[in-house]
């Protein structure tokens, strides 16, 4: 193992890779939390049209990385792939700060679509390139690697947030931006400590093709991501047209390989798999309400104040990386503990208690509300929800890409983890319609206006997803033997 560039017992890679991915988190969760008060409060779109431009745009997030990592595998490598993506956020953000054009809004949001897809997967990428295969400091470094997501998108929670709704939409968003500008410069700044290992895989990308070199068509590609995100988001029922094709197409490659081209063993690893991919997009189609209806909940329906000040709702969305700050420490510590007494839950039974602790966030919820006096839900419960769900995320999210890389076989992980981010755009999807169901007909009049109607609503929906969750949860604790079996002793 190389050490000579080390930092900390690192190489220094990883903290330029960590920068630039913290301020990228910075700039999509600072937005991600003005988004939907931008889009009611701002361009004074319904609740409804706005839970389904916001789920359509969160699912396109997690489309696009497919794309992305494949140009870059392919033609760019890792380097220019990140730097292009960075370019396109910068761009995109500092478009958000324009308030007066709503086609300049629209293909802001493409532009920041596009530019995670190029960055996103590619930077994840580079710190797995940083260590060698059996090196021991891997799982710790992409555990350095993960707190940066959580730094950027707990403080961009808090300073986008209240820039946003206390200063100005603009300057909300402007802070996203720069603060996506500060991460390109480092990555440029930070590219010999990445020992060219982000380079171009071959020189395919000197190649020409009518005139134009493939590195060029790879942008242009780029470019069209744009433009058909841009009509996406326009048009956000089409969106869930593309993920009911695509995903028919998914589970009937899926089904193919395991029966057809799989060995016993390697075919019910692979269903289980499957199975708990499909219920990963259950979890993310009721954890990511965060961003939507939970954050139009707080923002009309709960009391706010704190030591005389009214908190504004987007900065209630940096509980969950203040959670995961302070308790993933701790999970770590009981899944270590379990272990070695030979009492660790299987990966199934974590993925069911994960799914239960997010429905019983949701009934805490609805008892808060419904034992409230007035309209208004105290602070209390929408701490609890965000706690309870952080727990839950911490139960499935850490051990999911692990289970599927674990349990597929080696020739077709790729095709897997493709899966499993189509899942979460999905579920990112699913999770606006559930939000538009809270949109009663009085908000669909006012939005500005939350009565017992709106609050009636918002508990019925909640009820209902909190009780489905909890169901699905302890379905799948009694799936949990038979899915052991077919894991062939991998746990």
């Amino acid at each position: 193992m190389n050490t000579t560039t080390d930092f900390l017992g690192h190489p220094k890679g990883l903290f330029v890779c960590f920068a630039t991915e913290m301020w990228e988190r910075f700039s999509y969760y600072g937005m991600r939390a003005l988004l939907i008060l931008y889009l009611t409060k701002h361009w004074e779109f319904s609740d409804a049209t706005s839970y389904l431009i916001y789920g359509a745009y969160t699912s396109l997030v997690y489309i696009m990385p497919v794309f992305g990592g494949m140009l870059a595998d392919q033609i760019l490598g890792s380097k220019k792939a990140v730097t292009y993506g960075a370019i396109l956020l910068v761009i995109g953000h500092l478009g958000m700060t324009i308030e007066t054009n709503e086609q300049i809004f629209y293909l802001s949001l493409a532009l920041i679509v596009s530019g995670v897809g190029f960055l996103k997967p590619n930077i994840s990428t580079m710190v797995g390139a940083l260590y060698e295969e059996g090196d021991p400091r891997r799982d710790s470094g992409f555990t350095i690697f993960y707190m940066g997501i959580n730094i950027g998108a707990f403080t961009a929670t808090l300073l986008c947030g209240y820039l946003g709704e206390q200063v100005g939409w603009a300057y909300g968003f402007g802070a996203a931006g720069i603060g996506m500008l500060f991460g390109l410069i480092i990555f440029l700044w930070g590219q010999k400590y990445l020992e060219g290992l982000a380079e171009p895989p071959s020189n395919k990308f000197l190649q020409k093709m009518h005139g134009i070199s493939y590195e060029y068509w790879a942008y242009i590609s780029g470019i069209f991501m744009v433009l058909v995100t841009w009509f996406l988001v326009q048009n956000s029922q089409l969106v869930g047209q593309l993920l009911g094709g695509f995903g028919a197409v998914f589970i009937g490659a899926w089904l193919l390989y395991a029966l057809f081209r799989c060995a016993p063993d390697e075919r019910d690893r692979l269903i289980v798999v499957g199975i708990l991919i499909l219920f990963s997009l259950i979890f993310w189609a009721l954890f990511e309400q965060a961003g939507s209806s939970l954050n139009i909940l707080t923002d009309r329906g709960v009391n706010r104040v704190m030591f005389g000040w009214e908190v504004p709702a987007s900065m209630f969305q940096s509980l969950n990386a203040g959670f995961i700050f302070t308790i993933a420490p701790l999970f770590a510590m009981l899944w270590i503990t379990l272990a070695k007494r030979n009492m660790e839950p299987s990966t199934p039974i974590k993925f069911s208690i994960g799914i239960i602790f997010v429905g019983l966030g949701f009934l805490a919820l609805v008892y808060g509300m419904s034992s409230s006096q007035g309209l208004q839900t105290g602070i209390f419960w929408i701490i609890l929800i965000y706690l309870l769900h952080t727990l839950g995320e911490l139960c499935l999210s850490p051990v999911g890409l692990s289970s599927v890389t674990k349990l597929s076989p080696q020739r077709i992980v790729g095709f897997m983890m493709g899966m499993w981010f189509f899942a979460s755009a999905a579920g990112n999807y699913v999770a606006g319609l559930i939000a538009r169901a809270t949109a009663s007909e009085s908000s669909e009049v006012s939005n500005d206006i939350f009565n017992l109607a709106q609050k009636q609503s918002f508990m019925d929906v909640y009820t209902d997803v909190g009780l489905i969750a909890i169901a699905c949860g302890i379905f799948l604790a009694l799936l949990t033997p038979i899915l052991k079996k077919l894991m062939h002793g991998t746990s």
